[in-house]
């Protein structure tokens, strides 16, 4: 073989390798043909012509994922705190990435930075805390619309930390330690309002249960006087309508005289043995009258139901 055969053998296999180009899945290749742009090559086997043709950029579809770097942001307050963040984003056009802009990266990052420093200024540092979704998406919809033309979509964005200088973190970690004593102190005084609250209730109600009983014992106790002395007095009422009628009954005088000398003996008897001063009748020798004085007394009671019965 001769050296010829063999240098053409050599160009035929370079020619065929730089002819064939196979791109992967979710990447974009842009041809140009003698440095103008002739063609985007999509996942897939593709022939360029070798010397001719030339594979210019090569896109990702994929989501990027884009650490922003901290940087120093001053607030409405005049507070500098360092921010940083995660830039999620694809591109969606690959001809307006490769001609729109030399370097859609580095694009993406300073407009970024900017546009957070200019949200960051608008808002306190206490805010800065609160809002960051708000913050979030005002550097989205700041973004969006610049980076149109280069073909890059953003999809969102996120802020990482935000650090503020030590001596405004202390001030504000005794702030924050103050806030929550006094919520402490809040909860303990509502408590132990509730508490007395709920201890004079209790005495309210004992005292209103204690009054109510009370109120029921003394109508109790009346109405027991009440239903004794009606008692004592129907019986009393009962026992002279009975001695009334023995009496009136044959031989009741006779009962009667007996009765009484009993109790005179007896009533006798125990002031006999009572030693304090006593006060005696008369004629406590003689029971005989003492009994016949009685009787008159009874027999004057006489007329009196008579002229009642009338």
């Amino acid at each position: 073989m001769s050296v010829f055969a063999l240098f053409f053998i050599i160009f035929v296999g370079i020619f065929l390798v730089r002819a064939v180009r196979i791109v992967p899945q979710q990447e974009v290749w842009i041809l140009e043909r003698l440095g103008k742009f002739q063609n985007t090559m999509q996942a897939g086997l593709h022939v360029v012509v070798p010397f001719v043709d030339v594979i210019r950029y090569q896109h990702s579809l994929k989501e990027i994922v884009l650490d922003i770097p901290a940087q120093v942001c001053i607030t409405k307050d005049n507070v500098s705190v360092h921010i940083d963040g995660v830039l999620f984003f694809r591109v969606v056009d690959p001809i307006k990435a490769s001609y729109g802009i030399s370097d859609y990266v580095q694009a993406v990052v300073q407009l970024a930075q900017t546009t957070l420093r200019s949200e960051i200024g608008k808002i306190d540092l206490d805010r800065t805390f609160e809002e960051r979704d708000k913050i979030n998406s005002a550097v989205i919809i700041a973004i969006e619309s610049a980076m149109e033309p280069w073909g890059v979509k953003v999809l969102r964005y996120e802020i990482k930390s935000i650090q503020p200088p030590k001596d405004v973190l202390e001030a504000m970690e005794k702030q924050m330690r103050a806030e929550r004593e006094k919520r402490a102190n809040v909860l303990t005084s509502e408590a132990d309002r509730d508490s007395k609250i709920n201890r004079a209730e209790g005495l309210k109600q004992e005292t209103i249960k204690a009054s109510e009983a009370d109120r029921q014992k003394q109508i109790n106790e009346a109405e027991g006087k009440a239903q004794a002395i009606l008692a004592v007095a129907n019986a009393t009422a009962e026992g002279l309508s009975a001695i009334a009628q023995v009496l009136n009954a044959p031989g009741g005088d006779q009962a009667a005289k007996l009765k009484i000398a009993e109790e005179y003996v007896k009533q006798f008897g125990q002031i006999a043995y009572d030693a304090r001063a006593i006060i005696v009748p008369s004629n406590v020798n003689d029971p005989s009258a003492m009994i016949s004085t009685a009787m008159a007394v009874m027999e004057g009671i006489r007329p009196l139901e008579r002229g009642g019965r009338a």
